[in-house]
């Protein structure tokens, strides 16, 4: 994995998830990430759409643009290779940290259960280095 594109993903960057609705439409939602072991890992809740998309079609594109500068952007194809449980919120938790500097997960909702998509990156694209011209 580009280096650049570790970095947006392990930032405080919303991570734009698109997966593929059953009539072949695109569904594009941002969501919490972070990369690992060569692999992005997102965390939602079972049953979600996206959840759903991915059930039925793994392959997957994810968009991640650097809060500080809208220049800086990578944009990765994958499929997801493995769904986890995360009933014990760990992973919503390290995300929380890394996105809002708190130690807990503070959307839980009763009876939800938060899983990891893992997603394995096979195609991917980073913006090179731009500078704006003041002209």
């Amino acid at each position: 994995m580009d280096s650049k594109a570790e970095l947006l993903l392990n930032g405080k960057n919303l991570v734009f998830l698109a997966t593929t609705m059953p009539d072949g439409a695109p569904q594009v939602t941002p969501v919490w990430g972070n990369f690992e072991d060569s692999h992005i890992l997102i965390n939602t809740a079972e049953g979600r759409l996206k959840h759903k998309n991915i059930l039925r079609d793994p392959r997957v594109a994810v968009s991640v643009v650097d809060s500080k500068n809208p220049l800086d952007m990578t944009s990765i194809r994958g499929k997801v290779t493995e769904i986890i449980p995360d009933y014990d919120y760990k992973h919503a938790d390290f995300l929380t940290k890394q996105y809002m500097g708190k130690e807990k997960y503070p959307f839980k909702r009763p009876g939800e259960k938060r899983i990891i998509l893992k997603i394995e990156p096979e195609k991917i694209f980073v913006l090179p280095e731009l500078t704006m011209n003041d002209e």
